[in-house]
C-alpha cells in the first residue's frame, strides 16, 4: 500500500515547516520529516491508530507525531 498525501495535507505540512523554522530551519526540517515517517505506518499497518471520534468509520484513523494529529 501507498501513502498519498491530499493536496490540503501538504498544505498543512508546510505551515507547519514554515512556523517552526521561524525559529529553527534545522528542526522545522525535522518534524516533516517525523511526520512524512510517521504517516507511512498505514501502508504497513492499516488498522494501526485509534479510530477518529468524529468519523463514523472504523476505517478512518488517526496517530499523532507531537502536537500534531495525522489521519489517516
Amino acid at each position: 500500500m501507498n501513502v498519498h498525501w491530499t493536496h490540503n495535507a501538504t498544505h498543512h505540512l508546510v505551515n507547519i515547516y514554515d512556523f517552526i523554522s521561524k525559529d529553527s530551519e534545522y528542526y522545522a526540517r525535522r518534524m516533516v520529516d517525523r511526520i512524512t515517517k510517521r504517516s507511512e505506518q498505514i501502508a504497513f499497518e492499516p488498522l494501526s491508530g485509534r479510530i477518529v471520534p468524529e468519523y463514523q468509520d472504523s476505517n478512518v484513523r488517526e496517530i499523532f507525531e507531537g502536537p500534531y494529529r495525522i489521519i489517516l
